[in-house]
């Protein structure tokens, strides 16, 4: 019909913005390019499952279950540490200064310039704001409090790591993002200007200014919309300055990459370790306290060595896991493995390896008794409303799977 939109165009338009942008044009080529890219996707570097494996009906039954139901969410609302521009103002004594936001969001203070990993100021991890999991805690510290930022680093697509109201509050400033590639389609969509965005591929460098960004490998998967044609890269990160190194992981399932990642980065003084949202449903794509803390030391040289700061646990509910489980597992691998860790509350500043690092057991006030279904915390408060709907909807907004037709397994490059 004359002057009618061709379709696509057209449907392209009514795209929700939360789902970002495809990757086009020189971007999408220089996709295909890496080394990393194979039969029309990002390939992992060990094979890793991205769709839940085993029954249906046996995962439903756990879900459903009364009483793990109850203990996927705190039994009051968790406390945040009343962390103030001015803490944040005063430099770190040692040089380096980490403060968990919640979730693997981390401001990490290194050699005089500073760090976000993967911020997420929003009350929801979801492409809408009506559904899907919302927070088990309040944002520690208002995003302009931070004060400046010189870069922002994001891991991976996934609604629970790359935020679309965080990111268009970030566009705003003048700090640089880096991403992997791909990732910078969402981003210029949302906003941010092409000459502030690096994008990586795997072992691919950019300096911000006196630190060197490097994107690592990471075994995990991409994708915010319907349907997921694996044209965004994961990555964990290494960032290193005069004096300090550090880790993030990113979403990762374990592989043997820690080591040479550690061998050709480390050994590093903080790690930032994913050890929440397992399940032995999705095993190759999470990893799980014991995991993490492995990864911790292979990162290191196979020797304990600096402070592990556990992520991806405690802000939403994104697995069938006790909310609390990831804490009282990281704990006890590293009493096994003679680890030094951080177990700071949300919002709550450290110095790895100087003698304040927090290491307390805060989050047991805040579970539940699972034999009575009593609140440890006291009964006015009201619990978390994360539950089976919120959950559900998490693994179609953060684990959005490969799309029709295509494969089930990422294969190994």
């Amino acid at each position: 019909m004359t002057g009618s939109r061709p379709l696509r165009p057209r449907l392209r338009a009514l795209r929700p913005e939360a789902f970002g942008a495809d990757p086009s044009g020189a971007r999408l080529e220089r996709i295909r390019r890496s080394p990393n890219f194979a039969d029309g996707i990002f390939q992992n570097p060990v094979g890793a499952r991205t769709r839940p494996s085993g029954s249906k009906k046996e995962f439903a039954k756990i879900y459903f279950h009364k009483e793990q139901r109850l203990r996927r969410s705190p039994g009051a609302p968790i406390p945040v540490h009343p962390t103030t521009l001015a803490d944040l103002a005063k430099p770190p004594a040692t040089g380096l200064r980490v403060t968990w936001m919640g979730h693997s969001s981390v401001l990490a203070e290194i050699d005089g310039h500073r760090v976000l990993f993967d911020p997420v100021w929003g009350e929801r991890c979801s492409p809408f704001p009506f559904a899907g999991p919302r927070r088990l805690h309040p944002v520690p510290v208002p995003l302009a409090s931070l004060g400046t930022v010189d870069g922002v680093v994001i891991s991976h697509d996934h609604y629970d790591h790359l935020d679309l109201p965080t990111i268009k509050d970030l566009a705003g400033t003048d700090t640089v993002f880096a991403v992997p590639l791909g990732v910078g389609a969402h981003l210029e969509r949302w906003g941010v200007p092409a000459d502030r965005i690096r994008e990586l591929d795997w072992n691919e460098s950019t300096g911000v200014g006196g630190l060197t960004l490097t994107a690592t490998p990471a075994r995990h998967f991409c994708g915010r919309g319907l349907r997921n044609q694996q044209h965004t890269l994961w990555a964990s990160w290494v960032v290193a300055g005069p004096e300090h190194r550090i880790y993030h992981s990113g979403d990762t399932g374990y592989f043997p990459g820690f080591k040479e990642i550690g061998a050709a980065h480390g050994p590093f003084d903080a790690t930032m370790i994913q050890i929440g949202a397992y399940s032995e449903y999705w095993p190759d794509i999470h990893m799980t306290p014991e995991e993490g803390m492995r990864a911790h030391l292979d990162l290191q040289g196979g020797a304990p060595h600096g402070t592990m700061l556990p992520i991806h646990w405690g802000t939403f509910n994104l697995a069938p896991h006790p909310w609390d489980e990831p804490g009282e597992g990281t704990l006890a691998a590293a009493d096994r493995a003679g680890q030094g860790i951080a177990l700071p509350i949300p919002g709550q500043p450290f110095e790895p390896g100087s003698p304040g690092v927090p290491a307390t057991q805060w989050w047991r006030p805040f579970t539940h008794d699972a034999s009575t279904g009593r609140r440890d915390a006291p009964p006015s408060a009201p619990p978390g409303d994360a539950g089976a709907t919120a959950a559900a909807a998490a693994r179609i907004a953060s684990a959005t799977t490969s799309g029709p037709g295509e494969s089930e397994t990422i294969k190994a490059s």
